[in-house]
């Protein structure tokens, strides 16, 4: 009895225990790895590899999954060959590199492996041609640094193939012709943020189980297949940021019953959107900006009932927009129409939307003033009625106050030649942290009631006619960092307030790390645009008003500023050397005032500097060598008369080199004295001491 039950015991240990084969491959993994992440120490605690951090194993003790994935892995992929039963790998989100061995797509068993979001690199070589089909099912390599085309054989070898996504790679080469017909159980195909290029094929149509395409941001040229219209399962159709040309077919798009999410921005589409739209009922999202549309938007928009965002920037769609019916879309919470040319006035069923968050009409010609209904929007958190032809601000600012939940407001290039309410009582815009006023030709003085805006981050009043000194609350805006009132009228020095902004002094503080995106992004020009809060530069920009006295000597307090602009003002005295300090600052503009006095040479320590621009001044003496200095144009330094230097072709005076010459030679003789003296007076010490020495010792 005694020896049954020894026996018993070792073929039950021995049959729940792993197989030596798989703890020897999986240990040849971690051996590759140059940073294991804590795995070896997890993994030599047990002899039983199926207890093992991050591996699973069947009935059998075999190995079916291995799943590490962010587990902070460096080195490369060992092939895990010896893992016969291995269905599953999930190396994802870690740092691997070298190349995706062969082997693992070879398996005949893996059903999924995932190794997105690493360095991995290299082509995909093609799997031999007398392979039988693989069971793979789910293939995801995005986020790598994959080349090359991608192998034909891959797709006529995984026939089971489900799920594929090559995202955010290097590949290059035409998008495969034969997806479906090697693959036809494919739902999932993603290829965007490739250089892939040629044409859409025309047989993605016969993939009948395909809900989700996505191939934006490549080089892909040519017409928008009609064919691609009989996919009718697709619910996620994505092609932006192409080549493409074309219009959309009205007589096919009508197919795309499933249609949950619909992106063809900026593919060079033309034409009107077609009145078959409103046959999409499921449609979500509908992204059609930054192409060349045009005409009026059909009525049948209406009928999009599941519509949550409509994007429609930057076309050439024109009319009212009184003819959709928008009270329909109750689920409507983005509406991006900049960019365009429609006419008319906010067509009032706009302010049915009840759950609308964004809302975006400038760059068009509306006209006329804002209705009061538009205090229904309780949820709206986005307002950018920017460059139209809207009237009496102060009206809107009343209605406006009462969005509670307003952050971003923007209403510039309206309200021409009005004036700035100064309406001290103005309560409201708690919650708002951008706000633009600007090029409206406003006059007045700069409101009390912005001193209310606590929250505030971006201030943006240029290019109106305000006059008056800048108020010395401006300090009491905490959260303020962008600050530009350029191109005014404002006059007296520039306030000592100014150098108290606490955003501008500190360079990472809770309100600069709010990592909160817009829901639409913010032009502050043409050239730039912002998604986040945490991206708006911290900036300061007096430029072109009535300023007088002279750079207050603590601007270098405002650590934080990665641009300064002072330029075209009646600034006068020197440039402080506390603007050394401004180690964040990337522009530095002070021309077209005037300045005097040499430029401080230690401004060649402000390692991101990129523009300097001191011309038009009467500074003097040599430009600042070395450094950002070596980089900058000769055209920042003109209009300065007393400068001399390299840039300007300009030696420096020889007076000046002489009296360098005669300091040299002073300070050599000086220093030839002292050690003549110090040796005379060394030498008497030394025999006065052997002189007392002497007398004791002797």
């Amino acid at each position: 009895m005694p020896s049954f039950s020894l026996a018993f015991v070792l073929l039950f240990s021995l049959s729940s225990s792993c197989y030596e084969h798989e703890k020897s491959s999986l240990f040849l993994f971690l051996a590759g790895l140059s940073r294991d992440g804590g795995l070896a120490a997890s993994w030599k605690s047990s002899t039983d590899c199926c207890t093992w951090d991050g591996v699973a194993c069947n009935a059998n003790r075999e190995v079916i999954e291995v799943s590490l994935a962010s587990r902070g892995l460096e080195g490369h992929i060992s092939p895990l060959g010896s893992l016969k039963g291995l269905l599953r790998l999930n190396l994802s989100g870690n740092s691997l590199s070298g190349s995706l061995p062969l082997e693992l797509i070879l398996s005949s068993t893996m059903v999924s492996l995932d190794v997105s979001f690493n360095r991995l690199g290299g082509g995909l070589l093609e799997l031999p041609s007398s392979m039988p089909g693989r069971p793979l099912q789910v293939l995801n390599i995005s986020s790598n640094f994959f080349t090359g085309s991608f192998p034909s054989t891959t797709w006529e070898k995984a026939r089971n193939l489900v799920a594929f996504s090559a995202s955010n790679n290097s590949f290059t080469g035409r998008v495969p012709s034969s997806l479906c017909i090697s693959a036809p159980s494919l739902e999932v195909i993603d290829l965007s943020y490739n250089q892939f290029s040629g044409d859409i094929p025309p047989g993605l149509g016969k993939c009948s189980a395909l809900r989700v395409f996505r191939a934006g941001y490549n080089k892909i040229t040519g017409i928008l297949p009609y064919q691609l219209f009989d996919a009718t399962s697709l619910e996620h159709l994505s092609l932006s940021n192409n080549g493409l040309e074309g219009t959309l077919d009205a007589a096919h798009m009508y197919k795309l019953s499933n249609l949950v999410f619909l992106d063809l921005a900026m593919i060079g589409l033309s034409g009107k959107i077609p009145d078959s739209i409103g046959q999409l009922k499921k449609l979500k999202e509908l992204h059609l900006e930054h192409n060349n549309m045009s005409g009026e938007l059909p009525t049948s928009l209406s009928k999009c009932t599941s519509l949550t965002t409509i994007s429609l920037r930057r076309n050439n769609f024109q009319g009212e927009l009184t003819n959709i019916n928008f009270s329909t879309l109750s689920n409507l919470k983005i509406l991006d129409l900049y960019g365009n040319n429609f006419t008319g006035t906010i067509p009032e069923s706009i302010y049915s939307c009840s759950t609308l968050t964004a809302l975006r009409l400038s760059a068009n010609k509306f006209h006329g003033q804002l209705s009061k209904r538009i205090e229904n929007l309780k949820s709206l958190t986005f307002l950018s009625l920017t460059d139209n032809n809207f009237t009496n601000i102060t009206n809107t600012l009343h209605i406006l106050k009462s969005s509670r939940n307003l952050k971003v407001l923007l209403i510039g290039l309206n309200f021409r030649h009005e004036v700035m309410p100064q309406d001290e009582t103005m309560d409201g815009f708690e919650n708002l942290q951008v706000l633009g006023i600007h090029n409206c030709s406003l006059s007045g003085k700069l409101p009390i009631w912005l001193s209310k805006l606590t929250n505030l981050k971006m201030l943006l009043l240029w290019n109106n006619q305000l006059t008056g000194p800048i108020p010395s609350w401006i300090n009491t805006l905490h959260s303020l960092y962008n600050i530009d009132i350029s191109n005014n009228s404002l006059t007296g020095e520039i306030p000592a307030a100014l150098m108290e902004m606490p955003m501008l002094q500190a360079q990472k503080t809770v309100a600069y790390l709010d990592t909160k995106y817009f829901e639409l992004p913010v032009y502050q020009s043409p050239e730039y645009q912002y998604r986040s809060f945490n991206a708006l530069p911290q900036l300061l920009n007096l430029s072109s008003n009535d300023l007088t006295g002279t750079i207050p000597p603590n601007i270098g307090q405002l650590g934080a500023l990665a641009s300064l602009d002072l330029s075209f003002n009646n600034l006068s005295g020197g440039i402080p050397q506390s603007v050394c300090n401004l180690t964040n600052l990337m522009v530095l503009d002070l021309s077209n005032n005037h300045l005097t006095g040499p430029i401080p040479a230690a401004l060649n320590g402000l390692n991101f500097l990129s523009e300097l621009n001191v011309s038009n001044n009467d500074l003097e003496g040599p430009i600042p060598s070395g450094g950002q200095f070596n980089t900058f144009s000769r055209s920042g330094f003109d209009g300065n008369p007393k400068l001399c230097g390299v840039i300007l072709a300009r030696p420096c005076h020889s007076a000046e080199v002489h009296q360098d010459s005669i300091l040299s030679t002073r300070q050599t003789f000086d220093k030839a004295s002292f050690v003549i003296g110090f040796s005379v007076f060394f030498g008497i010490g030394v025999l006065y001491d052997q002189m007392v020495l002497s007398r004791f010792f002797g």
